[in-house]
């Protein structure tokens, strides 16, 4: 699995597919053959190499100041390409949601003045770029306890529940128009599951990763068999939506009930305080995924859509759940 000469070529040829630049190219190839030279001196093989290895090279990284975004992405590309799944979902946790914290500040002197995101950020220093999840939660704990001390409840929801990791609009036009065709939102719902499972069943076969969630046989059945997941089901004027799991078959395997909800939690920012049983965070965080949840509805109604936040694996509960409140003039 080494950068030998076909499977470079191969990664270059996928680089170029995604539109990036010769510079960008070149740089990506050579920080993959560093990573690849680092293992290769250890006597460990990209293929075979375990988590530990990752995480000491990524720290080295962050000692010698070579822990830039590029590189991380680069590295991180070329895991997916090369189906290190482990590598690549490490990856996304670590970077994924790593200017959350940042906009949420914007996002709070928008609403609320420049003068209490100052107060709610006042010392705050992220983590060196790279760093484990673990390093998250405390600082997340400390902004979320200085909103809710600044501003109403209300207020604090409003400032989460937004599009933070940046979803366009445009990735749902296709989705919009099928909405606009359908007979009625349950029509519209239920096609959008049929259409998710046999995704799923295509990267369950390919042995693709789903986003970042590995997809068996069981985790294809336990979608199948609950449209909530995902989709929604509609009930009344809203619908009810369950994020799936994030990492779905150790979830459905586990039986401990902390270890389950630690599974079932996407947030790189607080999942690990799951784990932990500390810092106790407040679950009202957890809007900022209701946020991420309800864009989806947003596009398609064409207007922004009210979310409640029912159930989270941050407050004890075994799943994340949302409803989303249907506009009057969309109901069909």
């Amino acid at each position: 699995m080494s950068v030998n000469r076909l499977m470079e070529s191969e990664f270059r040829k996928h680089l170029q597919a995604r539109k990036i630049s010769n510079e960008d190219i070149e740089s990506s190839v050579n920080a993959v053959r560093e990573f690849e030279e680092h293992l290769e001196i250890k006597g460990i093989l990209l293929a075979s190499a375990d988590l530990k290895a990752l995480k000491e090279y990524v720290s080295l990284l962050i000692d010698e100041d070579k822990n830039s975004w590029e590189r991380l992405v680069a590295i991180a590309r070329y895991c997916n390409f090369v189906k290190k799944n482990d590598y690549f979902i490490y990856f996304t946790s670590i970077l994924g949601a790593r200017n959350v914290l940042p906009e949420i500040g914007e996002r709070i002197a928008t609403i609320a003045g420049e003068e209490i995101r100052r107060r709610v950020y006042k010392g705050f220093m992220l983590p060196p770029l790279g760093s484990p999840q673990e390093n998250y939660p405390r600082l997340t704990q400390m902004i979320l306890d200085r909103m809710e001390a600044e501003l109403p409840t209300e207020t604090c929801k409003n400032v989460l529940t937004w599009n933070y990791h940046k979803l366009p609009a445009e990735a749902f036009g296709e989705k919009k128009k099928w909405f606009e065709k359908a007979t009625s939102i349950d029509a519209y719902l239920k096609e959008e599951h049929r259409k998710l499972v046999e995704e799923l069943e295509r990267c369950m076969k390919a042995g693709k990763l789903w986003y970042e969630q590995e997809i068996t046989p069981d985790v294809l059945e336990f979608v199948r068999g609950d449209q909530e997941i995902c989709t929604g089901v509609r009930r009344g004027e809203r619908i009810y939506l369950t994020k799936m799991p994030y990492a779905p078959k150790r979830y459905l395997e586990e039986k401990d009930p902390t270890l389950k909800r630690y599974y079932a939690c996407h947030c790189p920012l607080v999942r690990s305080a799951i784990r932990h049983r500390k810092p106790k965070i407040s679950p009202t965080f957890c809007y900022c995924s209701g946020g991420y949840e309800k864009f989806h509805f947003d596009v398609i109604f064409g207007e922004p859509v009210e979310v409640e936040l029912l159930e989270t694996a941050l407050k004890g509960d075994m799943r994340c759940r949302f409803a989303n409140k249907i506009p009057k003039s969309k109901m069909k």
